[in-house]
């Protein structure tokens, strides 16, 4: 593993390797590296031996580099379940200790991408589409894909599932009774014609790389690797067919990435990637020191979200969706500059445009349209809890990582593949740090199946929120850099 003395943003023109962040990154190129192919040491691609996986493993556990072929074949054997999910596990620990050299992204970013069909990229106005790096309470595009296509922009989402700590759209969606997230690519080519949005995951006919890839990250704790998360954001993006990408990265305590220029490496390496294939990005950095907006949860983000496309949102979720709604239109090409691509998500707001937008998406993918006015037809957690502010003061702190791991344990995550959800958990929280507040202040809300899980949510408040006598020394500003193929620029 490298030293900290070896950390340098990535940078170059494409193709450059970049030197090692502990765990997280890529490493320089041509320590260990084989020219040999899949199998062993020895043997060559499509030589007709038997593939010899743990090789590989303990190759990559030894700080070696695979060969393009190598990733091809082993992310291939892994579809066709040719390699046990055990054996996969190990290679993408290995992976997440030692990281890749930049050529061993490219393959296997490429490999996920090639596991599956994809959308055709012309013959349409362009598609553009944003993704999350992943936060608590972060709803954004539950709101962003209606609200966009409802301004003349095509956004053909593809998400993921919950990960780790972190909420997924795609469990969100699924809270709305009904609501289907694996369609044909049939159904999605006729509903980008129809409606000019579709919310979807990977599935056996995009992506399914990512899609078993994806879980078992989640569940043998391998999310928190550049290469690995940007793999699997550039393989479901580039499958859609995109011809721009904005990407909302994360940092703060309850981010994958806490510090912020892991985030900004995350940033450069997808923006030179996608150039490479035709897919313009731009990204955005934003603060998960806190939740955002107030619900953290299935049911309660999706009714959180419905209220931000009525125009009536938290104003940190507003504020964030309009600077990412506004770079997605840049992209599209339908405004010129980022005030009239704000005015024009305001003004769908609202019109009611982006919550017809919204409704008409919801029904052609099975889900019950009566959502959009009715939040009560979402599912309803049978405990509803009252958490009071312990003492008078600021909120000093309202850890994210703490409340996104009690709504998973509360049933509103998975711990394990194979895990249920239960879409009515969560918690929501209606204080941010700065704010003040009177001892026995009603300041959150713990939503549970039952009285035990309801103790859980209450735990993690009265360790999550805190409350002191001076005002916090630091709150992260909202979006803090803006980076882009020409260089990072610093917004506060």
């Amino acid at each position: 593993m490298a030293s900290p003395s070896n950390v340098v943003a990535f940078g170059g023109a494409a193709g450059n390797e970049s030197k090692p962040l502990p765990t997280l990154t890529l490493r320089e190129s041509g320590v260990g590296s084989r020219e040999s192919g899949f199998g062993s040491r020895e043997s060559g691609v499509g030589n007709g031996e038997e593939c010899r996986v743990k090789d590989l493993i303990a190759r990559k556990r030894d700080g070696e580099s695979l060969t393009a072929d190598e990733w091809s074949h082993v992310v291939a054997a892994y579809v066709a379940e040719e390699i046990p999910d055990y054996q996969m596990a190990a290679l993408l620990m290995a992976t997440y200790a030692n990281g890749m050299v930049h050529s061993e992204f490219t393959a296997l970013a490429d490999a996920m991408l090639a596991s599956g069909e994809r959308l055709p990229a012309d013959g349409h106005a362009p598609w553009i589409d944003k993704h999350s790096t992943g936060g608590v309470g972060d709803k954004v595009s539950v709101v962003l894909a209606p609200l966009v296509a409802s301004c003349g922009v095509p956004v053909p989402m593809m998400s993921g599932r919950g990960l780790g700590h972190t909420g997924g759209t795609l469990d969100k969606l699924e809270a709305i009774p009904g609501f289907r997230t694996q369609l044909s690519l049939k159904e999605v080519r006729e509903h980008m014609d129809r409606i000019g949005a579709v919310m979807i995951g990977a599935t056996e006919q995009m992506v399914p790389a990512d899609k078993k890839l994806y879980a078992l990250r989640d569940a043998t704790a391998t999310v928190e690797a550049i290469p690995l998360i940007a793999a699997s954001i550039m393989s479901k993006k580039l499958a859609e067919g995109l011809a721009g990408l904005v990407l909302d990265v994360k940092r703060g305590s309850g981010a994958f990435l806490p510090k912020h220029q892991a985030g900004i490496e995350l940033a450069q390496l997808i923006i030179e990637y996608g150039a490479a294939r035709g897919c313009r990005c731009v990204a955005l950095v934003t603060a998960m020191d806190r939740p955002l907006g107030f619900a953290c949860g299935n049911a309660l983000e999706i009714e959180e979200a419905i209220e931000a496309l009525h125009g009536r949102g938290p104003a940190d979720l507003m504020d964030l969706t309009y600077a990412l709604g506004t770079e997605m239109l840049l992209l599209g090409g339908v405004v010129t500059n980022a005030k009239q691509g704000r005015q024009r998500l305001v003004d769908a707001i609202g019109s009611g445009r982006a919550a017809d937008k919204f409704r008409e998406i919801v029904e052609a993918q099975g889900g019950n349209p009566l959502v959009v006015d009715d939040p009560a037809v979402l599912p309803q957690a049978r405990i509803h809890r009252v958490y009071e502010a312990p003492a008078s003061g600021y909120v000093v702190a309202v850890e994210p990582r703490l409340i996104g791991e009690a709504v998973v344990a509360m049933g509103g995550g998975r711990n394990a593949m194979e895990d249920d959800i239960d879409p009515s958990a969560g918690v929501s929280i209606t204080v941010k740090p700065g704010d003040t507040v009177n001892g026995g202040d009603a300041i959150a809300s713990v939503y549970a199946a039952d009285g035990r899980l309801a103790e859980i949510g209450l735990a993690a408040l009265a360790n999550g929120v805190r409350i002191a006598g001076e005002p916090p020394a630091e709150i992260l500003p909202l979006v803090s850099h803006r980076v882009t193929a020409d260089g990072v620029e610093e917004l506060a």
